[in-house]
């Protein structure tokens, strides 16, 4: 593929929103890169840097994941063009987090090797991430022809690999998975859209439901994920969600998140209503 067409449409026509998405892809790493250069990562940075690229890999994909609602909530059918870019993105970020691995463990691959066979999130992230790179490498236009309707059965494969990656996320994240637990919610939020049946994805009134459902099911994986690993009173978890001293908690987080999908779809149709008064408004004026 050429370095071109990533800044450029089907047509080979340049594309300002395909550039100014692959230079807000690249900022997180270059952000990453810069702080290690400048040494404000603490003692640890590439430890720091491993977890930063990993935490960019679940968000990728999420964003990745987001695509298909993103065109239908907001009419905005020009969002394809990212699909593959934002795929080819996350199974980057996911292979310069194995490669600083390898770099932290002095590419003693053996090592490596049995680490991920000997541990189970490493484990589980592997396969996520083989799966990952698999789509990214089927993902052109050549390989797709070549697999027919079996691409699309194939690329399906994502749900499976973004569970796998944000059970990886939880278990790595150990004691504190504040962070997982709202990606989790997240992807509640997008499994729950697909679920919905094809002629209320559209509909503005799903939104609110979609955001209240995500919500719940977000303090409940918590509730669980906290009971099961530490022993913490259920009753507990679930009211701390009712407290903001410390800032929202993640089942507040979604619930923001989805009320702001809501606010997004509602003014983007409000204003798609209004354009063709605006035009012919400015006809009359000319």
């Amino acid at each position: 593929m050429r370095i071109t067409s990533l800044w450029r449409d089907h047509g080979g026509r340049f594309s300002a929103l395909k550039a100014t998405t692959l230079v807000l892809v690249l900022w997180p790493g270059l952000t990453l890169a810069a702080r290690w250069a400048m040494q404000d990562l603490g003692g640890r940075p590439i430890t720091e840097v491993i977890h930063g690229l990993g935490d960019w890999t679940v968000r990728f994909l999420l964003i990745t994941l987001a695509v298909t609602p993103a065109r239908a909530v907001l009419d905005w059918p020009r969002v394809v063009l990212l699909r593959r870019m934002l795929g080819v993105t996350t199974a980057c970020y996911a292979a310069a987090h194995l490669t600083l691995y390898c770099v932290d463990q002095k590419w003693h691959l053996l090592t490596v090797a049995s680490e991920i066979a000997l541990r189970f999130y490493l484990t589980i992230g592997f396969v996520a991430m083989t799966g990952l790179f698999v789509l990214a490498a089927t993902s052109t236009d050549g390989w797709q022809k070549r697999l027919g309707r079996n691409w699309k059965k194939l690329h399906r494969v994502v749900f499976a690999l973004a569970v796998l990656a944000l059970f990886h996320y939880f278990l790595q994240a150990k004691s504190d998975v504040t962070a997982a637990v709202f990606a989790a919610g997240l992807y509640f939020w997008l499994m729950l859209w697909r679920l919905a049946p094809r002629r209320w994805q559209t509909k503005l009134w799903l939104l609110p439901a979609l955001a209240v459902a995500a919500a719940v099911l977000t303090a409940g994986i918590e509730t669980a994920w906290y009971g099961l690993a530490t022993g913490a009173n259920a009753q507990r978890v679930l009211l701390a969600n009712l407290d903001v001293t410390f800032g929202p908690r993640p089942a507040v987080e979604v619930l923001l998140a989805g009320a702001a999908v809501f606010v997004l779809a509602a003014l983007r149709r409000a204003f798609r209503r209004r354009q063709p008064t605006l035009v012919r408004a400015a006809r009359r004026a000319a």
